[in-house]
């Protein structure tokens, strides 16, 4: 399914199979993007079935409400996943949840969102427009120790002090302002011999997982599933690097087995009991997908 934009929702098969849709149920698109996973889902839900949509992006909001406003089995809310708890109705028993995190297509092709180096644009990264702190803004502020952290954490940034150095100098000198100028500084200041990224790959995917505290929102989306999330209930995540998928991995394992303190016990409270059943294995795109 490829909308006239070229958006290409991920893993779509792989995520309408691992929620098992049941027509006429409830269920909840975490991160709206384009609608692709939203249309997917809508074509298997009856007149009873309910898809509640959202996403930070306001761009994406309103590309919701002009695709799918018409429809009165579909909301779109303006908000993360984070925020399930707020807009999921008290009356709906979710069936299932889809959380598709990190940057969308569109947000990437945007040289004003700033999130790519491949086209100069404003260092903003924010998925919310709407908030407060760009990724300038926050560059100008951080100190050097927290830039190195930050870059050896969220980014996996083998260089991370050097480069926060080479950061907080350049700073002193002028604002890093741009897309373009950040992404050269750091090449200008790495390794010349090739390599299969850019160098100032880790650099972007720290910035923006920090701007927009990803990480924080993927967790209490996780613990909210567990509140939210019916008997039977199937809950799928897409994430693109190993820090999602570590975070998503871990709560899985945890909520799967029984509570340590009375693992081997021959009576288990119902407290201390899995909440989670692990469904399937990891899945991967295809190489059909992953080209196209």
């Amino acid at each position: 399914m490829t909308e006239k934009s070229g958006h290409r929702p991920v893993l779509l098969r792989e995520a309408l199979a691992g929620l098992a849709i049941r027509e006429d149920a409830c269920y909840v698109d975490g991160t709206y993007g384009r609608g692709g996973h939203s249309a997917g889902i809508l074509a298997q839900l009856s007149e009873q079935g309910r898809l509640l949509a959202l996403d930070k992006d306001p761009e994406a909001v309103a590309h919701a409400r002009e695709r799918f406003g018409a429809d009165p089995r579909f909301s779109i809310e303006h908000g993360g996943f984070e925020q399930l708890r707020q807009y999921v109705p008290s009356w709906c028993e979710l069936a299932g949840v889809l959380l598709d995190v990190g940057v969308s297509s569109p947000q990437l092709d945007s040289a004003e969102r700033g999130f790519s180096f491949a086209r100069d644009g404003p260092l903003d990264m924010r998925m919310n427009s709407q908030q407060r702190l760009t990724a300038a803004e926050w560059l100008a502020e951080v100190s050097q120790a927290e830039l190195t952290r930050v870059l050896a954490k969220l980014g996996e940034e083998p260089r991370a002090r050097q480069l926060a150095a080479v950061i907080v100098r350049e700073r002193e000198q002028r604002p890093i302002a741009t897309t373009r100028q950040l992404a050269e500084l750091i090449e200008q200041h790495s390794p010349k011999r090739p390599q299969r990224l850019h160098p100032a790959t880790r650099v972007f995917q720290a910035l923006r997982i920090r701007v927009n505290a990803e990480l924080e929102a993927l967790a209490a989306a996780l613990e909210q599933c567990l509140e939210l999330l019916a008997p039977g209930g199937r809950l799928c995540v897409i994430s693109f690097h190993s820090l999602e998928d570590r975070i998503v991995k871990r709560f899985i394992a945890a909520h799967s087995r029984v509570d340590p303190v009375y693992a081997g016990l021959p009576e288990i409270p119902p407290e201390a009991q899995p909440r989670l059943a692990k469904i399937g294995r990891l899945l991967r795109p295809s190489a059909e997908e992953a080209e196209a």
